[in-house]
C-alpha cells in the first residue's frame, strides 16, 4: 500500500460544541471515544474532533502506511523535521512531523 490521507483531525477548546456544529451543518455521524475525542462518520474521509491536553495545535492530515520506520526515513530524507517522535494510541502507532512548508501531518499504521 502506499501512503495515503486516511484521517483528519481537528483540535477543539470544546468537543461537544465542535462535534455538534459537523453534525447540524453537514450531517455527519458522531461516534464518542470518552470526554475528549470524537470520531466523525459519513464525512467522506475518517476523522476526529480533539480536545485532550495533547491535541494538535492545528488541522492535521493523517497518512496511513504499512511500514511507520521506512516513511519516517522517507520524511526525514526529504527535508522533514519530526515534531513528534513514534509513539501508541489506541488505533495503532504513529509519529508527528513538519514539512519543509510548515504544515504538520502525521503518519499511522495500524494495529493489527
Amino acid at each position: 500500500m502506499a501512503d495515503k490521507i486516511d484521517y483528519i483531525e481537528f483540535p477543539s477548546s470544546n468537543r461537544a460544541v465542535t462535534s455538534a456544529f459537523f453534525q447540524a451543518a453537514f450531517g455527519w455521524g458522531i461516534t464518542s471515544y470518552g470526554p475528549d475525542y470524537d470520531g466523525l462518520n459519513d464525512a467522506g474521509i475518517d476523522g476526529g474532533v480533539d480536545q485532550s491536553a495533547g491535541k494538535v495545535a492545528a488541522t492535521t492530515a493523517i497518512l496511513r502506511t504499512d511500514d511507520l520506520d521506512g516513511a519516517e526515513q522517507r520524511v526525514i530524507a526529504a527535508g522533514g523535521v519530526i515534531t513528534q517522535p513514534q509513539f501508541d494510541f489506541p488505533g495503532g502507532r504513529r509519529f508527528h512531523f513538519r514539512e519543509p512548508g510548515g504544515n504538520e501531518l502525521a503518519v499511522y499504521v495500524a494495529r493489527e
